[in-house]
């Protein structure tokens, strides 16, 4: 005999079970004061659950924060409004609809970066990273797209990596580390292009083995249809074969073609020229990013990957997913002292099952956290960009000589370049140090372009 198990219940509406089962069955209806006391205890009943719902100042504090980075420094007067808006009957913390890990056509997702913007958008997102395969390409459309709409965007990308053991036992494991960087994009961005552009190249090799090894199982693909499915400049991925298997008819959907054949290990996967996951860590600290561990949850052991990443400069690990939060990554990310993040991971595919945009709860806590130790790295990074920058123009020496009449005035030409237009106050901030420094350095060449012009004055 089987059962049908009843809905979830409320609160509420279990009190008012229980409340049913302990009254006689013929009891009299309640009189004046029987309604009063109920009255009473329901009062007290919503005076506890609201006590209970109501986040701490440090949730308030940090809301505030994020709302105000997400606007570029400008609080607004709608800001307490905006508190209340997101703090709905109910909800025992504040949030604010972050998006850490998605995909664009830029790689292996279904919408364009533009597109991508449009849905986080419609779906109240704030904050968004576009986190591309191997490839920043997608970012200035996002960017520019984001200017229609109160978006953020955080330039990122999500490199391919591989995991040795370094007892030498077991095989390598494909890693997947996340790259976060501030609105002026990685320092050394050349360097991270290189291996970013390494990685893109091994793909081709990649899918033509994965096309390969699916002939010796019997179904024969065309390397130009994957090619035409990936779009004109991208490098192919799994998600590419997987279409050209659906659209084949050797499989019914993308998940079953990733589940009987393309996972990691599988019988047609191949690997490409992936760097290792050490090296992909220190690259993207070196060049100024934060470095993430993405879904942990995939690998066959995450905590010697976990540690050995950390040792290396790993900030992070995915922890949050539309599910909600793992507690064992959690309790991992605890014991390595890591930032606790997540994303859905939206490719934009044709399965009802895939998280939409925007539908992980990160706590606000968990993304002001992830700023506070953000926000120093970045603005690092736009101190070696600009150096990098004035040192090509002459700016920085008597070369150039380019005077204004103040820093205010050098910095706002500066920014007045449209690569520039998403800096935000304390990066603005960076910018005014760094350009009273050369100042002072090159006041001797200022000293000399004035008595110049007084020896000229007197001359005429």
């Amino acid at each position: 005999m089987t059962t049908t198990r009843p809905a979830a219940t409320t609160e509420e509406e279990e009190e008012m079970v229980m409340a049913a089962s302990a009254a006689p069955a013929n009891a009299a209806p309640p009189d004046a004061d029987d309604r009063e006391q109920q009255k009473k205890v329901q009062a007290r009943r919503k005076k506890k659950k609201k006590r209970r719902r109501t986040p701490s100042e440090e949730e308030l504090a940090a809301l505030r924060s994020v709302l105000r980075w997400a606007r570029r420094g400008e609080a607004g007067d709608e800001e307490e409004a905006d508190c209340e808006h997101l703090l709905p009957a109910g909800r025992r913390r504040p949030r604010v609809a972050v998006e850490l890990h998605a995909h664009s056509a830029r790689s292996d997702g279904s919408l364009s970066p533009a597109a991508l913007v449009e849905r986080a958008h419609r779906n109240g997102v704030k904050v968004l990273a576009l986190t591309d395969h191997d490839t920043m390409a997608g970012v200035a459309e996002a960017m520019e797209t984001a200017k229609e709409f109160s978006i953020r965007i955080i330039p990122g990308v999500e490199i391919s990596a591989l995991y040795s053991p370094s007892n030498g036992s077991g095989a390598n494991e494909p890693v997947h580390v996340l790259a976060y960087y501030g609105s002026w994009g990685p320092a050394k961005s050349q360097e991270l292009k290189k291996v970013l552009s390494s990685i893109r190249e091994g793909r081709y090799t990649r899918a033509k083995e994965m096309l390969s090894k699916l002939r010796n199982l019997g179904m024969p693909l065309k390397f130009e249809d994957v090619s035409d499915i990936a779009g004109n400049g991208v490098a192919p991925g799994r998600v590419h074969v997987a279409r050209a298997m659906v659209e084949a008819g050797y499989v019914d959907n993308l998940r079953q073609a990733f589940s009987r054949y393309l996972y990691d290990g599988g019988p047609a996967y191949a690997t490409g020229s992936e760097p290792a996951g050490e090296s992909v860590v220190q690259l993207i600290c070196r060049t100024g990013g934060i470095a993430v561990l993405a879904h942990p949850w995939a690998l066959k052991n995450p905590v010697p990957v976990i540690k050995h990443l950390k040792a290396v400069g790993l900030h992070a690990i995915e922890v949050y997913r539309s599910d909600g939060k793992l507690s064992g990554l959690s309790d991992l990310a605890d014991t390595y002292e890591l930032l606790k993040l997540g994303g859905s991971d939206y490719h934009g595919r044709d399965d009802k099952e895939e998280p939409d945009i925007g539908s992980v709860d990160l706590p606000v806590l968990a993304f002001f956290r992830f700023l506070e130790v953000a926000q120093p790295i970045w603005c690092n990074a736009i101190k070696e960009i600009f150096a990098n920058a004035t040192e090509r123009t002459g700016l920085n020496g008597p070369k150039g000589c380019h005077w204004t009449s103040s820093v205010d005035d050098l910095c706002n030409m500066c920014l007045s370049s449209p690569e520039l237009e998403e800096t935000d106050d304390s990066e603005v901030e960076v910018l005014r140090t760094e350009f009273a420094d050369i100042i002072l350095r090159n006041r001797s060449c200022k000293t000399l372009i004035e008595q110049r012009a007084e020896i000229t004055s007197l001359l005429h």
